[in-house]
């Protein structure tokens, strides 16, 4: 292997004042990508209403994101380590800032997917130079696990917050004000980098290459595609087929290449440190479970219970809430209690929170709110810690791909749970409802068309509201096994990362 210079060899070392704001505006990069990742769960049934867009559309406006998002993450953590993070954040800033724009003022859902999609690019471009800024700056290896952890928590707060941030525009302001927010930010986050981000410290001998990011990318939406049609009630088995071959050729390709590839987009390598696969891995259980959690709550008790887009946006705010204290606690005393009481515990935590909330549901307002704390605690221990598993455990050279890997991870959990449980929902619902004889036929397709279709009584809204009853208890069931797999893997590949065992390979110097 070989070893780089150390990081002060190259980069002059930033002052502690100048370290923390970089550490604020890489946070507010995040938080905007995270933000819109979740935004839209409380936004959808007025965006659906506004713009006339079917369910299907609908899905697609909230899966473009992270679909396009993590088809070209692997590709712009390379360039970010062979043109320098600070450019790739710069630039990713100011793409995301114009897609806001357009998709604020979309006028069908066509655009708005399109324009869903270029924020992907922008996202893409900045994301992976957030962890890898940190990871520059950041010599000191105790130093740098509380800011990363402190990175660990802005992603679960940002995606728990995005629902009540949608929700409060909503209450105010027509839903394009849901992307306008972005840019204030953008132009303070842009102000921001420019004056603290350390100078570009590219590394020349790296390679982008544009076919494996073009090979994963279709292995991606392949994979979205196979997983919508199966769960649908009249899928096509021309569909399915075809989704399942672009998913296997485009994973086959993609991993030979890389193996050919002098500078491979992906050093499968990698996946050999045990505490490399199990960050990868909880990271992306834990979006998966919070994705679908939020997403199947916020619909549940606005279509269901009424609430207001702004009422459920806080509901599920509690995992925020519960995340915090874990998040930052986990960073703070990962040296001492080790990666595998907090990777795997916290996801067994998380499972329990969940099964907890489901449990809940018919219990009272407290009780879930007490559900979805432990739900947060968990995630959030576990989340905070499996960042500093990923980029602590390749040398500085790679943190670009290091970083990459981590974000696919996380899109890919949000992009499963959108894809999967938001398909899972509508399907379930059409499978157990039972409509009285004289009823309307659309009643059945799915809960907003109960609600909006005429002719529906009290009769079919009863029988909707028990069939989306059922969607919801599904899905929170397949939320919690999957935590619990995730627990089970994680505490095995740890084993031997237990209480004051090191969670890096490498020091401050490499």
């Amino acid at each position: 292997m070989t070893i780089s210079p150390p990081l002060s060899a190259r980069t002059p070392l930033l002052g502690p004042r100048r370290r923390w704001t970089l550490l604020v505006t890489v946070g507010l990069g995040l938080l905007l990508i995270t933000l819109d990742n979740s935004i839209l769960y409380t936004a959808l049934p007025t965006l659906t209403r506004e713009l006339d867009a079917s369910w299907t559309e609908s899905l697609w406006i909230i899966n473009a994101y992270p679909l396009v998002m993590t088809g070209l993450l692997l590709g712009t953590g390379t360039l970010g380590d062979r043109f320098g993070h600070r450019r790739m954040f710069l630039a990713g800033l100011v793409v995301f800032g114009l897609a806001s724009l357009m998709a604020a003022t979309a006028p069908t859902p066509e655009v708005l997917i399109a324009a869903r999609g270029l924020l992907a690019v922008g996202a893409a471009a900045m994301m992976p130079a957030t962890l890898a800024l940190i990871r520059v700056a950041f010599v000191n290896e105790r130093e740098r696990n509380v800011a990363i952890s402190v990175w660990g928590s802005l992603s679960v707060v940002g995606g728990a917050l995005g629902p009540i941030v949608g929700g409060a525009l909503l209450e105010h302001f027509a839903w394009g004000s849901i992307f306008l927010i972005n840019v204030p930010v953008v132009v303070i986050a842009v102000v921001l980098g420019v004056a603290v981000a350390p100078g570009n410290d590219p590394h020349p001998g790296t390679r982008w290459d544009f076919i494996s990011s073009v090979q994963a990318l279709v292995t991606l939406v392949g994979l979205v595609v196979l997983i919508k049609e199966v769960v649908k009630v009249d899928r096509s088995g021309t569909v399915v087929l075809g989704a399942a071959l672009a998913t296997f050729v485009g994973w086959w390709l993609f991993v030979r290449r890389q193996r050919r590839l002098p500078f491979p987009l992906l050093d499968l390598s990698i996946f050999r440190n045990a505490a490399f696969a199990s960050g990868v891995l909880a990271a992306a259980f834990a979006m998966f479970a919070m994705g679908g959690l939020q997403l199947a709550t916020t619909q549940r008790f606005q279509l269901v219970a009424g609430f207001s887009p702004l009422e459920s946006g806080l509901l599920v705010a509690a995992v925020a809430v519960g995340s915090l204290p874990s998040s930052i606690l986990g960073g703070a005393f990962l040296h001492i209690v080790g990666l595998r009481v907090l990777i795997g515990g916290g996801l067994g935590v998380g499972a329990v929170g969940v099964a907890w909330t489901l449990v809940a549901v018919q219990h009272g307002m407290g009780w879930l709110l007490g559900g979805l704390f432990v739900t947060g605690l968990g995630l959030g221990a576990a989340m905070s810690v499996a960042s500093t598993a990923i980029i602590g455990n390749v040398p500085a050279r790679r943190a670009g791909m290091a970083s990459s890997v981590e974000e696919v991870s996380y899109e890919f959990g949000s992009l499963a749970a959108v894809a999967l449980l938001g398909s899972l929902l509508t399907t379930v619902y059409t499978l157990t409802i039972r409509l009285p004889d004289d009823a309307p036929t659309d009643a059945s397709r799915s809960m907003t068309d109960a609600l909006t279709v005429p002719g529906t009584g009290p009769e079919v809204l009863e029988a909707a509201f028990r069939a989306f009853g059922n969607s919801y208890s599904v899905v929170m069931v397949v939320c919690a096994g999957v935590l619990a797999v995730g627990a089970i893997v994680t505490t095995v590949l740890l084993r031997t990362y237990g209480p004051g065992s090191e969670s890096s390979a490498y020091g401050s110097g490499h």
